[in-house]
């Protein structure tokens, strides 16, 4: 003879009770392992504290910045940048570097991109980047303030970076943040140029991440 074993409604209740706690359990558990993997990545982070890199300008060159007619530019600079990493324990990558030049507030190059690259802990690594403008519209002003500036015996101009990077601890490796470079360049500037325009004073940049 079979026997047909009937569950109560408070046995089924009882049942789906103790699935909700087992789940519950699960759902504490993953969360507090979450939490703490997220705490320690904070604590490590805190206590590293990663100093922004050094930027400084070691050598600008122009050799071309003519203008056609009153507002088209066309130039040609070369510049070399000495990059440090200031940080005993954390690495950086840099994934985008896009480097141009500014006079005044106006660009007189386009964007040259500089290839992606990792720095060590407290390594320096010198980038090179030639800068062209072509047929580059600019205000009609442009060439009376060079013409001051020539005046005066100096052009100042501003070569800036602007790319993102990321830190590295240890087999860690955080999101991507914003950086820009900002690099003044003073060259003199004779009321007959016979080569180049140079700059080496080896001048600091301004870095902000």
């Amino acid at each position: 003879m079979s026997q047909v074993l009937i569950k109560s409604p408070k046995h089924c209740a009882k049942q789906g009770l103790n699935i909700d706690q087992h789940h519950k359990k699960l759902f504490f558990f993953f969360s507090s392992l979450f939490t703490s993997i997220l705490s320690l990545i904070l604590v490590i982070w805190l206590i590293l504290r990663p100093s922004k890199p050094d930027f400084s300008l070691r050598e600008a060159d122009i050799y071309q910045l003519n203008l056609s007619g009153s507002h088209l530019l066309n130039s040609s600079l070369q510049l070399t940048l000495l990059s440090k990493n200031p940080n005993q324990k954390v690495g950086i990558y840099y994934d985008e570097l896009q480097v141009y030049a500014d006079y005044k507030g106006q660009r007189i190059t386009t964007n040259t991109s500089l290839p992606p690259f990792y720095q060590g802990h407290q390594d320096s690594n010198l980038l090179t980047a030639s800068l062209i403008g072509t047929w580059l519209p600019v205000a009609p002003s442009f060439g009376y303030e060079v013409g001051r500036d020539q005046t005066a015996g100096k052009l100042v101009l501003s070569l800036k970076v602007n790319g993102r990077l990321r830190w590295k601890v240890g087999t860690w490796v955080s999101g991507k943040y914003r950086f820009n470079v900002n690099c003044v360049a003073v060259m003199a500037l004779p009321a007959i140029p016979t080569g180049p325009l140079t700059s080496k004073q080896g001048s600091h940049c301004a870095t902000t991440v």
